[in-house]
């Protein structure tokens, strides 16, 4: 056992060498790399099962052993400072291990097929390969200095990915937004780790906290100073995980490729917050107000994020804040002090949230050929519905993430939330309260994103923003060369026809016709694919290719499934992953027997699933599918102003309608408070350093000039009048000096 510890440094370093290959292939060998691009996506999913099988085993002999297995050497040692590098495998190791590595096999083989066409697949493949090795390095990480290196890679890894169309200037300012956003919280954790490292002067975490506790004990520190300082830690797990007020960069985050976002939503970047939280709560604990300020944070994240999902129009977006308000209920349960209870919430939300995300990236696959590639179309749930019968599996699939997410059993994430709004009640009812309203409009938001996505039927007309009708768009181009559910190798041509009174039109035209009946009414192939006289014809909105509907049914298995290891299944056993924290539980000063009995379980269900199922009402007579032929496509707005007058007056109606999809107006507060505000402070600063500072020095040089030109006409070349007009200047500066100082 002790030789499999030995080698544990496999689990971040292993995936490195896939984008090392890539890089030295591009470098040398390109056009080989390139014409073999699909080994590279082979050998990323490969390196990262090796690492999957390493992490399970690992968690086997934790859970039969108990133990907790530290290695380290020196990096740096300069007089009495000595930085040391290492890996740290404990029970929160090996699960963050397990999840990443699970879900990140499963986003690999979903982006084969999904990005196959994409110029930059060896760059894509390449990017993830390092946001996984960046995110394992996090988890194993012995220290905080280790924990901060891996910490700013996984940003620039998100920078990269989040960016990763960046001739897009949407997508370009979204990695943007994304990378300063993230500053600001990373900018805060260095500070709070130094400051840290000044109080006990180390850096590891067995050592930072018995130190730190010793000092607690015998009130050896400044308050102020450790509070401070571990607000300072916090805010980097606030930006990372999206919490109020640095959420703002996570809907923005959606422009980046669908497996990216499966990615970052579900086991890498958000879940880093959560994690660093996790890892630093021995410490949080016994600072005063630190668990409080962890648990506000929390219960404003889950309002937030719940309330700006209710009138989201793209899919993606609106999961992103379903993703925000998950995160929420984490950072509760955190600041409540069970850790347990969050890392049982971020295990069955992160495969819930990769089945969402998966299945809205086989939606909007499917959609892409009809609507064209703009993400304002193809993502938008306006220009869906009716999508049942062409693609069921995917909508099946989608029905059980839905579903978990709303809270209902026996799926995933119905025992895990429901563990968190039943502890909240013991933390503070307010709390509670919110947390339990938030679970309806969870299943509210969820069931509206499935309603408009997948049910309904293909009659409704295509409408812009503006409310004006657009019946017609052009054909458009597919794929291009290469794709991939054609193997002859002679295939050339890829062509989109406009069906109207069965007559085609060829790309090969100048002229493009345009369908000028509505596209969702079209029942027959739109889609032909050409190969030298072999006519096949494919149907479009249709289903998905195998290797992107394998990892959502085996996601579908977890969120089906996962739900059970936290599950108490009788009085006297612990749950199968109490047992398997029970080195950190102690680690973390907890008790691990603080579970309910299945009679008071039951009976607290029973308040959030009557809300739940209140929600899913709710949502069904705002959204069933009679109302999707509706001309008025701003289907929130409509509702709220024809079917609530009884509740509310027209202009609350409207403006929490408004509230809502303009994103609570946070960002147009940071627009112009915080990026208008620093934009005038910089023409301020450069108008008064062109003006005053440079004013100052021109004047001087101007003022030298005319003063010498002045007097150069004076001089007459008689030194006699020289030593007369200095006697005379000494003897007026003598008597001025007597006057003013004289007694």
């Amino acid at each position: 056992m002790e030789q499999t510890y030995q080698y544990a440094w496999i689990i971040p370093f292993l995936p490195l060498s896939v984008p090392i290959l890539i890089g030295v292939g591009l470098l040398l060998f390109p056009s080989a790399t390139k014409s073999l691009r699909r080994m590279w996506a082979f050998q990323s999913i490969l390196v990262l099962s090796i690492v999957m099988i390493f992490s399970v085993n690992l968690s086997i002999q934790q859970i039969n052993s108990s133990a907790i297995y530290q290695y380290v050497w020196s990096w740096i040692i300069n007089n009495d400072f000595s930085l040391e590098f290492g890996y740290l495998i404990d029970p929160l190791t090996s699960i963050m291990s397990i999840l990443i590595t699970t879900v990140g096999i499963l986003v690999l083989i979903y982006s084969d097929n999904y990005m196959f066409h994409d110029r930059g697949y060896l760059r894509f493949f390449a990017s993830m390969s390092f946001f996984s090795t960046s995110m394992l390095g996090l988890v194993t990480s012995s220290n905080l200095i280790q924990i901060y290196i891996f910490w700013e890679l996984v940003g620039m890894c998100s920078y990269l990915l989040i960016g990763f169309w960046f001739t897009r200037p949407v997508a370009a300012n979204a990695c943007q937004k994304a990378f300063v956003t993230n500053r600001v919280g990373d900018f805060g954790l260095l500070l709070g780790i130094l400051g840290f490292y000044w109080i006990t002067g180390s850096f590891d975490f067995r050592d930072l906290f018995q130190i730190f506790n010793h000092l607690i004990y015998n009130n050896e520190v400044n308050f102020f100073f450790v509070t401070l300082c571990a607000i300072l830690l916090f805010s980097g797990a606030i930006s990372k995980s999206a919490q109020f007020p640095l959420h703002v960069w996570l809907p923005d985050a959606m422009e980046g490729p669908t497996p990216i976002s499966a990615l970052i939503h579900a086991a890498t970047m958000v879940a880093a917050g959560i994690f660093l939280v996790v890892r630093l709560l021995p410490l949080f604990k016994i600072i005063p107000h630190i668990m409080s300020l962890i648990s506000l944070i929390g219960i404003i994240t889950i309002f937030f994020g719940a309330t700006l999902a209710l009138a989201q129009k793209d899919i993606k977006r609106s999961l992103a804040y379903s993703t925000m308000s998950q995160l929420g209920y984490m950072m509760l349960a955190l600041g409540m002090g069970s850790s347990r209870s969050a890392l049982f919430h971020l295990i069955t939300h992160a495969y819930s949230k990769a089945l969402l995300f998966l299945g809205s990236g086989s939606v909007i696959h499917s959609m892409q050929p009809i609507l064209g590639y703009s993400p304002n179309k193809s993502q938008n749930m306006v220009f869906m519905g009716g999508l049942t019968k062409h693609v069921p599996i995917t909508k099946s699939a989608f029905l059980l993430g839905t579903l978990s997410l709303s809270g209902i059993p026996p799926l995933a994430c119905f025992w895990s939330k429901d563990e968190i709004i039943n502890a909240s009640w013991l933390y503070s009812p307010i709390f509670a309260i919110i947390a339990w309203s938030t679970a309806g409009l969870t299943a509210f938001y969820m069931f509206r994103i499935y309603l408009l996505t997948f049910e309904g039927h293909l009659n409704a007309h295509f409408q812009n923003f503006s409310g004006k009708k657009n019946t017609s768009f052009y054909s458009i181009f597919l794929w291009g060369k290469g794709g991939s559910k054609v193997k002859n190798k002679n295939f050339h041509l890829l062509t989109l026809l406009t069906m109207k009174k069965n007559k085609s039109a060829s790309l090969f035209s100048k002229k493009i016709d345009r369908i000028d009946e509505n596209a969702r009414n079209i029942n027959q192939p739109i889609l032909t694919i050409c190969d030298f006289g072999n006519k096949k014809t494919f149907s479009y909105p249709n289903e998905s290719d195998n290797t992107i509907l394998f990892p959502i049914l085996i996601l579908v298995l977890f969120t089906l499934f996962v739900g059970f290891i936290g599950i108490p299944f009788n009085d006297v056993d612990l749950d199968i992953l109490s047992k398997w924290l029970t080195p950190s539980l102690n680690l973390l000063h907890q008790n691990s027997n603080s579970l309910p009995d299945w009679s008071e379980f039951a009976k607290d269900a029973v308040f959030s699933l009557s809300l739940a199922y209140l929600g899913i009402s709710v949502a069904f007579f705002f959204y069933k599918p009679s109302y999707s032929s509706l001309k008025n496509f701003d289907l929130m707005n409509s509702f709220i102003k024809t079917n609530l007058k009884l509740f509310f007056s027209d202009k609350i109606k409207t403006g929490i309608y408004e509230w809502s999809y303009n994103r609570g107006y946070i960002d147009a507060f940071y627009a112009t408070y915080l990026t208008g505000g620093m934009r005038r402070v910089s023409e301020f600063t450069h108008f008064f350093d062109r003006q005053v500072i440079d004013g100052i020095t021109n004047g001087v040089g101007f003022l030298n000039f005319f003063v010498g030109e002045a007097t150069k006409s004076i001089g007459g070349g008689r030194i006699s009048s020289y030593l007369f007009l200095y006697s005379s200047y000494v003897s007026i500066f003598l008597l001025i000096f007597y006057l003013l100082f004289r007694r």
